[in-house]
Parts: C-alpha cells; sequence; structure tokens
C-alpha cells in the first residue's frame, strides 16, 4: 500500500461509520516489515493533513503497546526497526505539534517501560544534548519526553533496581534541569511582555514543575536538596506571579497561570508529606500565600483544580502539629470556616449549570469522590484534618454555621433552599471521620454529634414530603444515607429503605440516579456477622418491579450513547440479581427480553465501559441463577446476540461472551452439546483469537467446559490436536504458562487415557524443556501440582506408574532425577489447600497403588512417605463452600488492556475429590485398606524402607492404627 493510501486508511480508523473496515485494512498491512517506520513517516510529514497525523501517531501508540516485545521481554519487531524508533523517535517528537506529542509520548513511555535505562542508556544524553538555552519549542518537545519516561516512577514501589534507574537520569539530566529553571526564570522575565514568548515559556515551566516531582517522588535528590533555597523561592515567585498577558479568556477553562501553580502546590505537597527536614524551613512563606491566594480567588470553575491543589497542601500542612497549632484558636477556625471552607462548599451557579445539564458528570464528581480535585471534596478533606487535630473546637464553630444555615432556610424554604445544602453537606463533613469507603460508607463518626438525630430532625422530612422540594435537597437526603449507611441499624433500614425505592420514580435524572446508587450500596451491605441490611425476602416481593422501572430509565433513551450513560443504574440491576438469586427465576422471560435488547443496542458501538462491564455481571447473574433450571430458554435467546458479538469481531465484549458462553454450558453439565456449541468449536481454535492476551483466560475456561460435555464429539471431529497446538502456545510463554495448565489439565480430565497416551511424551518434553531452560516458581509449583493430578487418578487409569513410563520415554531415567529434585522438594512448597489436598491423594496413592515404587524405587517409597507425612503435618482445610460473590470496585480495574473477570460467574476451583473432606482419616484409611488388599505389604514397606527414620516410622504406624 503506497504512503497517501494508508494515511487515507489511518484518517477513515477514526470515522465509526469507516472504522470497521480501515481496521481490517490495517490489521493486514501491520502484518508487514517497517510498518511502524511508514507509520512515523507520516507523523513527520507535513504533506498530509492533520488529522492523518494524529491517526497515524494514535495507530502508533497502540502498535508499539502490543507488538514491542513479548511477555519475556523479547522484541516482537525486527533489530533494525527496534534501532529506527529509538534513532527517530525523539527527534520527531521534538519537532510535532503538541496534541501528537502526547500520542508519541505514550508510545516511548511503552519502550521506556521495556528498555530503559539498560537497552536504551542513551537515551537521557540524547534528550541534554537536544536542550537549548531559549528554544522553548524543542525545550517543552524534549521535557514531554523526558516527563513520558520519567512520570513511570510515581506508582512504583522502592527497589535497587529503581533506584539505579533514578541516579542514572539523575547524574546526567539533574544538572541541567537546575540550570534550565533559572534560565527559564529568566527568559519568563525577559519576555513578560510578549504574550506568544510568555506563553510558550509558562509551557516548560508548566513541565518542569512536572518533571520536579517525577524525580523527587521516590526520594528527594541530592541536588534539589542542594538547590533548596533557589528552588523554593523560584517555585514561590510562580505561586504569587501573576500576568493579566496570561489570564485565560473563559472562566470555565484553566490557563497557564492555573496549570503552573497547580503544578507547584502538587511538588509542595510531595516535599510537605515526604521531605519536612529539608523543606521544613521554607514552608511558612508558602501557607501564607496559599492562604492569601484561597481568600481572594474567584469561584470560577477554572480555578477548581487550583483551589483543590491549594487545599490539599493546607490539609498536608494541618497534619504537622507545628503548623496546626496556628488554627488552634476559635477565632481563627471561624475566619477558616467562613473565608476558606465554606465559599468552596456551597453550590454554585456552575455547579447548578451541571446538574440541569450534565447531571451524570454532576454525580461522578460528587458522589463518587473518584474526582479528589473537586472544591468540595478538598475542602472536606481540609476539614476533616483540621476536626482531627481539634475535635471539640472545629465540632463547635462549624455546627454554629450548620444552626445558621438552617435557620435561614426555615425563614424561606423556597428562596434559601441552598442554605440547607450547605448546612447538610458541612454537617456531614464533620460528622464523618476518614473517607466515605466503597463497601461500608463511613465506618466511624465523630463522637460530639449525633448523625441519626439529624437525619430524623432535619434531612428525613426531604425524602418523606409529598409537596414540592427543591431536587438537589432530595440528593442531599439520599446522599445522607448513602454516606452514613453502616450506621443505620437493620429495623431503621427497614423503614428507610423504601423511601429510597421509591425515588426510583423520580422525573429528576439526578434523583433517580442516586437512588439506585444508595438502593445498590444498600443491598450489598453487611454487618461484622455478614448478615445483610436488607435480607433477600424482603427484596424478592419487590424484584419485579424493581427491575422493570430501572431497565426502563436505562431504556428511557435508546440512541447507544444515551443508553449505556448510566452505569449506576445498571450497576443496581445487578445487585437486585444477586440478591434475590433464583427468585428471578418467575421473571426470566421479562428479564431475558431487556437483556437482549440492550446488548442487541449497546454491541455496534460500546462507548462506556463501567455500563457494559456492569451489563455483562448482571447478565452474569442471571445466567447464574436462571439458567439451571430453564437452560434452553436462555441459550436459544442468547446464542444469536452472543454468536453476532464474535461475528461483527466486537472486541470489546468478546472476553466477557466467552465466560457467559461458559456459564451456561456449565449450567447444564449433564446434557450433550447442541449443534450450536459443536458448530463454535472450531472458530474458537482460531491462532487470532487466542493472540490476544485479554481472551486467553476466558477461552480457556470456555473450551474447557466444551470438553466437559463434548469430548467424544471432539474426538470424532479431530480437533484434539488442535487443542494441544494452542496448550503448546500457551505454556511457552510466562504470561499465559499457568492458562496452559489449566487447559492441559482439563484435556487430561475428560478425554481418556488411551485417546491421550500417543501425545503424552511430546507433551511431557515441552513440560521438561521449560523447567529446564526457562522455568518460573509459578510454572514449577503448577508443574508439580500436574504431576500429583495425574499420580492421584489411578482410578481413571492414570497414576505414578503411568507418568513414570511415558517420562522415561523422554529421557531413560528422567523421572527418579525429577522427583527428587523438584516434585519431592516442591511439594511442600504447595501453598493452596486444595494443591496441597491433591498432593496429599498422589502421594498416598503412590504408597499403597504404584508397582514402580513398590518393586523399583524402594528408598523413593521412603522417600515419598517422609513427603505425605510431612504435608500432614500442616494438613489442608478446604475453606467451607461459598456461594457469595465477591465484590469488585469497577474503579479499581482496567478496561481495553486485558481480561476482566466477571465475578458473577467466577468459577471455584474445581475439587476433582469432593468425598475427601479430613485428610488424615482418609489417608489411614487408604493404608489401612491397602495393607490388608495386599497381605500386610504396606506395613511391612514401612518397616523396611522407613528403618532408619524411626520418627517417621512411629507416625506412620499411628495413621495404620487410626
Amino acid at each position: 500500500m503506497d504512503m497517501r493510501r494508508l494515511a487515507s486508511t489511518l484518517e477513515a480508523s477514526l470515522d465509526p461509520a469507516q472504522n470497521k473496515q480501515a481496521e481490517s485494512v490495517l490489521l493486514e498491512e501491520q502484518k508487514k516489515p517497517g510498518f511502524s517506520l511508514l507509520l512515523l513517516q507520516i507523523v513527520a510529514s507535513d504533506a498530509y493533513g492533520s488529522t492523518a497525523r494524529l491517526a497515524s501517531a494514535l495507530y502508533f501508540k497502540n502498535y508499539i503497546r502490543r507488538n514491542w516485545t513479548d511477555e519475556d521481554g523479547n522484541y516482537k519487531l525486527s533489530e533494525n526497526e527496534v534501532v529506527s524508533i529509538k534513532r527517530e523517535l525523539i527527534g520527531l517528537m521534538i519537532s510535532v505539534p503538541a496534541n501528537i506529542q502526547y500520542q508519541l509520548g505514550d508510545a516511548v513511555g511503552v519502550i521506556a517501560d521495556s528498555d530503559f535505562w539498560r537497552r536504551w542508556d542513551t537515551l537521557v544524553d540524547d534528550l541534554v544534548s537536544k536542550l537549548t538555552p531559549d528554544n522553548a519549542r524543542t525545550n517543552n518537545g524534549v521535557l514531554q519526553v523526558a516527563h513520558s519516561i520519567f512520570k513511570r516512577w510515581r506508582p512504583l514501589y522502592r527497589s535497587n533496581e529503581l533506584f539505579t534507574e533514578i541516579n542514572h537520569v539523575l547524574e546526567k539530566f539533574g544538572e541541567p534541569f537546575v540550570q534550565l529553571l533559572d534560565s527559564t526564570d529568566q527568559l519568563i522575565e525577559q519576555n513578560k511582555n510578549n504574550k506568544p514568548a510568555l506563553t510558550q515559556y509558562f509551557s516548560t515551566l508548566n513541565l518542569m514543575t512536572k518533571l520536579l516531582y517525577d524525580l523527587s517522588v521516590q526520594d528527594l535528590p541530592p541536588i534539589f536538596e542542594d538547590h533548596m533555597q533557589p528552588v523554593t523561592s523560584l517555585l514561590h515567585k510562580y505561586l504569587v506571579y501573576d500576568n493579566e498577558l496570561l489570564h485565560s479568556d473563559s472562566d470555565n477553562e484553566a490557563g497557564p497561570l492555573e496549570f503552573v501553580k497547580s503544578g507547584i502546590f502538587e511538588v509542595l505537597i510531595l516535599y510537605a508529606q515526604k521531605y519536612e527536614d529539608a523543606f521544613g524551613p521554607f514552608i511558612e512563606q508558602f501557607i501564607g500565600s496559599s492562604w492569601n491566594l484561597l481568600t481572594t480567588i474567584g469561584l470560577d470553575t477554572k480555578n477548581d483544580i487550583l483551589v483543590s491543589k491549594a487545599l490539599q497542601f493546607l490539609t498536608s500542612v494541618t497534619r504537622m502539629s507545628q503548623h496546626a497549632r496556628s488554627f488552634n484558636d476559635e477565632n481563627t477556625m471561624s475566619q477558616v470556616i467562613e473565608r476558606v471552607v465554606l465559599p468552596n462548599l456551597s453550590l454554585r451557579d456552575s455547579d447548578l449549570e451541571m446538574f440541569e445539564d450534565e447531571p451524570i458528570e454532576f454525580i461522578r464528581g460528587d458522589l463518587e469522590g473518584s474526582d479528589s480535585d473537586t472544591r468540595r471534596r478538598a475542602a472536606t478533606d481540609f476539614l476533616q484534618q483540621l476536626l482531627a487535630q481539634y475535635p471539640r473546637l472545629v465540632t463547635d464553630v462549624v455546627m454554629r454555621y450548620v444552626s445558621h444555615y438552617l435557620s435561614d432556610y426555615s425563614r424561606n424554604p423556597s428562596a434559601n433552599w441552598k442554605s440547607k445544602d450547605t448546612a447538610v453537606y458541612l454537617y456531614s463533613s464533620i460528622a464523618a471521620k476518614g473517607a466515605v469507603t466503597t463497601s461500608q460508607g463511613v465506618k466511624s463518626v465523630n463522637e460530639l454529634v449525633n448523625v441519626l438525630e439529624f437525619f430524623q430532625a432535619n434531612v428525613a422530612k426531604d425524602l418523606m414530603s409529598d409537596t414540592e422540594v427543591e431536587s438537589i435537597l432530595k440528593v442531599d437526603a439520599i446522599r445522607y444515607l448513602y454516606v452514613f449507611r453502616s450506621q443505620i441499624t437493620r429495623e431503621q433500614w427497614r423503614d428507610a429503605f423504601p423511601l429510597l425505592v421509591e425515588h426510583l420514580g423520580s422525573l429528576d435524572y439526578v434523583v433517580y440516579t442516586y437512588a439506585a446508587i444508595a438502593v445498590e450500596r444498600v443491598l450489598a451491605l453487611t454487618d461484622d456477622a455478614k448478615q445483610p441490611a436488607i435480607s433477600a425476602a424482603n427484596v424478592k416481593p419487590l424484584s419485579a418491579q424493581l427491575l422493570q422501572h430501572l431497565f426502563e430509565l436505562i431504556e428511557r433513551n435508546p440512541e447507544p450513547a444515551k443508553l449505556q450513560e448510566n452505569e449506576f443504574l445498571m450497576r443496581c440491576v445487578m445487585r437486585v440479581l444477586i440478591v434475590i438469586r433464583d427468585g428471578v427465576v418467575p421473571i426470566t422471560d421479562n428479564v431475558l427480553a431487556h437483556f437482549v435488547k440492550i446488548t442487541q443496542i449497546i454491541s455496534p458501538n460500546p462507548a462506556n465501559p463501567r455500563f457494559y462491564y456492569y451489563h455483562f455481571e448482571a447478565l452474569g447473574a442471571f445466567i447464574r441463577f436462571a439458567a439451571p433450571s430453564q437452560p434452553e430458554k436462555l441459550e436459544t435467546s442468547l446464542y444469536p446476540v452472543f454468536g453476532s458479538i464474535l461475528q461483527n469481531d466486537v472486541q470489546e465484549f468478546i472476553p466477557y461472551v466467552f465466560q457467559l458462553f461458559a456459564a451456561l454450558l456449565e449450567a447444564n453439565p449433564s446434557r450433550n452439546l447442541t449443534t450450536y456449541y459443536t458448530s463454535l468449536i472450531q472458530p474458537i481454535l482460531s491462532p487470532e483469537l487466542w493472540a490476544s492476551k485479554g481472551n486467553v483466560p476466558a477461552l480457556v475456561r470456555l473450551l474447557s467446559s466444551l470438553m466437559a460435555r463434548g469430548a467424544s464429539q471432539i474426538v470424532e471431529n479431530n480437533q484434539l490436536e488442535s487443542i494441544l497446538s494452542i496448550f503448546q502456545s500457551l505454556i511457552t510463554t510466562k504470561a499465559n504458562e499457568i492458562y496452559g495448565f489449566e487447559l492441559l489439565e482439563s484435556i487430561m480430565a475428560n478425554f481418556a487415557p488411551a485417546t491421550i497416551e500417543r501425545y503424552f511424551v511430546t507433551i511431557l518434553q515441552l513440560l521438561f524443556t521449560r523447567l529446564q531452560s526457562s522455568k518460573t516458581d509459578a510454572f514449577t509449583s503448577r508443574f508439580v501440582r500436574f504431576y500429583h493430578f495425574i499420580s492421584a487418578r489411578v482410578d481413571s487409569g492414570l497414576g505414578a506408574d503411568w507418568f513414570i513410563v511415558h517420562a522415561n520415554q523422554v529421557q531413560e531415567g528422567i523421572y527418579v532425577q525429577l522427583y527428587l529434585s523438584v516434585i519431592l522438594p516442591d511439594t511442600q512448597k504447595l501453598s493452596r489447600p486444595l494443591d496441597r489436598k491433591i498432593a496429599v491423594i498422589s502421594l498416598c496413592k503412590t504408597l499403597t497403588d504404584s508397582g514402580a515404587f513398590a518393586e523399583k524405587y524402594k528408598k523413593g517409597w521412603g522417600f515419598t512417605c517422609e513427603a505425605l507425612l510431612k504435608l500432614l503435618e500442616n494438613p489442608p482445610i478446604l475453606a467451607t463452600t461459598d456461594d457469595s460473590i465477591i465484590d469488585h470496585d469497577v474503579d479499581d480495574m482496567s478496561f481495553g488492556v486485558g481480561f476482566t473477570q466477571l465475578q458473577t460467574i467466577k468459577r471455584p476451583a474445581r475439587d476433582y475429590w469432593p468425598e475427601v473432606t479430613d485428610v488424615k482419616s482418609w489417608v489411614g484409611r487408604q493404608l489401612q485398606e491397602a495393607n490388608a488388599r495386599q497381605d500386610g505389604k504396606i506395613k511391612s514397606f514401612a518397616e523396611e524402607r522407613l528403618a532408619q527414620s524411626p520418627q517417621a516410622l512411629q507416625v506412620f504406624s499411628m495413621y495404620m492404627s487410626r
């Protein structure tokens, strides 16, 4: 394909109407050598439009993410291509527009994750060599590259390797960075009346504050400690700096001043929290400047991030007792509340506009607490930190303001409703101790207030009132229950819960969404004894109407993007289904119809990962509880929609669909495979599907489920070798080795030994090669478990002797070496109770059933016995069957980069020997029965082969006489 056509195809990939076709063309093109370099050529050339260049940069970033290295760190591209990319990328990134820089910067970050610094040790020298005394555009490109690499350090744990990398950077980059900081300051002074130049130099300063944070995040660099006075002076200078040329033209969009000052506050917060000894002498000037900023800055939205960062800095400082003391005065505290806290807690016109015009964004920012850069969140954190230092003083002062605002509201409720909103929010801020947790809400409260009395006296009426109440006050009441849900007793919830459900019928988007959020969290709430706040018996009678109403709210606007906008409603659907469990069976038809309809609408254009995650979790819960009693109905309705997703290659949904297919199969384990499932086997054996790492866990589960019900069809259709090829591919990579063993165990469990036998020597060759060449702890552990899995299945025609015969066909005598150096020692390292149980069964059956150990490996029999007794010193105790569904916070998950497990249909680890509960008693019975069956041979073996271990013989004799 020529360059111009490639550029046109890349541009089409950004158009939803042409995306699918363009992507399929690009997938073919990317298989050709040098594809990544063609992308960079398009990015670099002004001959192509800005859209094509941006599309090329985006595709390059994603291509590098998928194709730079494999799981073992080996390059997937040719050496020449790797060298060329590294040589060209930095210079290119410096020369392109900012929006393209960001995309290339992400690609640099991916490469740095793999190669920096040991495989890219010239990078820092290259960056430093490109810095200039006064060319802001070039310097900004260099600094953007540096930030793309160094920001990787922010979330990492301390390690010697990490500090070696940081020291490598500081040795080369530290001094030039400090010099550039000083020269940028001078250039800003020289160009204070030149807006274009001033804006460029402020961009440099903004990037340098980010790098100052990056370079300091793990430890304070010596060069910064040596220059603490000039560095902090410069930071303070620009914290209070003002220039009309840099003022934002918009009340909503932050400008250069706001960005730089916010970045400075981030550095100050870091230094105050981690480097008090070095930073302490300079901190007072920043406290005073922060106070002045907060008491003079406007309420415009453009200042929101800056204000929240300033409040976060004061919060950090207030944790230090010597600085907190300045607030320990009633008059001072009143000033803090009045001039800093209240302006940032109270609703602004912009908040009300968002409430009306962008309700879902209002909800996400206000309720979740995930966005700590909101004024309300930051003001609350500051107030709570003051409360932690001086609980009585803060409580008394705040309660006076709460009373004032409540009185103001009572004088004219319709006109002064904002006063009540402020009062409730202010009260909640000092009543709660600590953050609102996902599972429990507020776990502990301020002992100086009574949250239930306040609710009954001031808040409950807004939930119960039939008269006109402002929507935001209803939201406040619902939020109050949400926040303090752990403080409400089960008896009180019986009265309050119907009020929440009633507000799902509100016509106001924010009100019914908050109600859904609160209902969902309350249904998930349990006490210390794991008893639910709302029992299933109380929910089941309401469930049909509740689910129908939630589905109607979701489907109110059938336009795909709008339908999947509100993940909170779908999360509530999921929770109701989890709570009522098989109570969904009588309403299966209605619920099934809604799931099919929603899936069909969102499949062509998945837009909200949180929504469709909860959608598939809800569908999983539905399958789990409805499918066992009516599998054909669900299969018939869901086959077409799932098949369409696979046929249309909806990549975001495919891993979910594979899990759901498996759950449908597992719901009816006794039934033979239908024609549809049989026809599904060949497509899912396609190597292209297995190439996506996000598909692998789900495909392994699905294939295992298909083998459990359709082993005979697989053999008849000659598909077993294709499955074994997949196993071979999985077992060779560290990322997929665990899934390779899972697939192998399923193969061994579902096919007769006679079917597997001709392949087993090759299987062992693959495993032994990995053990010898590139084993990991995880691989060794799973290999040992696999050995015991084979050894324990004597009744299925396998067993230790079967393994020995095939192992010695790989190499004569290899079994003894393997058993003594890997299997026996690593058996004791098995940590999971189920793995240890399998090992106990395996070792016991080796003693009782293995002819090889009885006659040929006599010393091995003794070693095996000692290993078994050692395992039984700490016998595996399997947890009792728990049918509960683990709750996961969706914000802790990553989407689109890997596999996301559906918790509602998560398959528990399979116990192939459920009848063995007390392993000690079981071992005793097995030994006694085998001894009787073999005319006392087991006892005589022990006396002979444990003669040198009298203590082991004594313990063994106890088992023989149990």
